[in-house]
């Protein structure tokens, strides 16, 4: 299944997400992340934690999703709120579109006043959730389920929250 993650900067929730299918997709699942208005760069602290939980970082960038029309996703899921509401590009064809919600790590890092702790936690949380959902989907794959099938509980994932 190839997916395609869409935050609007792709600089930290999509790049995770990416690098987290990446890892555990086990050749199941082939990712890549885009934004709408990409950031020139990743998010240090997203590199950061995803090297501190094991999950290769070598190729990760900040991306343009139209630099990725070459890709024909089965599934595009956005995992910011505000890629949630954006017009998608027509070449995402008939790519099921999901929405994921997730908080935002790195706008807690951008306050002077965070502690390192919830930081990390942030970070730990994120991390937690989306290995959890790519890890049920990967099983439901190698159970032999389609996207037709698994739609529903794709975006039923979505409205899962929680901290991992």
């Amino acid at each position: 299944m190839k997916i395609l993650f869409i935050c609007t900067h792709n600089r930290c929730r999509s790049i995770l997400a990416e690098a987290i299918a990446r890892h555990f997709g086990e050749g199941l699942i082939q990712a890549l992340s885009a934004g709408s208005q990409p950031a020139d760069t990743v998010h240090p602290l997203t590199l950061a934690h995803l090297e501190k939980h094991g999950v290769p970082t070598a190729g990760l960038h900040s991306k343009s999703w139209h630099d990725c029309e070459y890709f024909e996703p089965d599934v595009v899921i956005t995992v910011c709120d505000d890629a949630a509401g954006e017009a998608c590009p027509l070449w995402f064809g008939k790519a099921a579109v999901i929405h994921w919600g997730l908080p935002d790590p790195s706008r807690i890092a951008g306050d002077p006043a965070a502690r390192p702790d919830a930081i990390e936690a942030a970070f730990n949380n994120t991390i937690g959730l989306l290995k959890y959902r790519i890890l049920t989907l990967r099983g439901w794959l190698a159970a032999g389920r389609t996207l037709v099938d698994m739609e529903h509980d794709l975006r039923k994932m979505g409205a899962v929250h929680g901290n991992f």
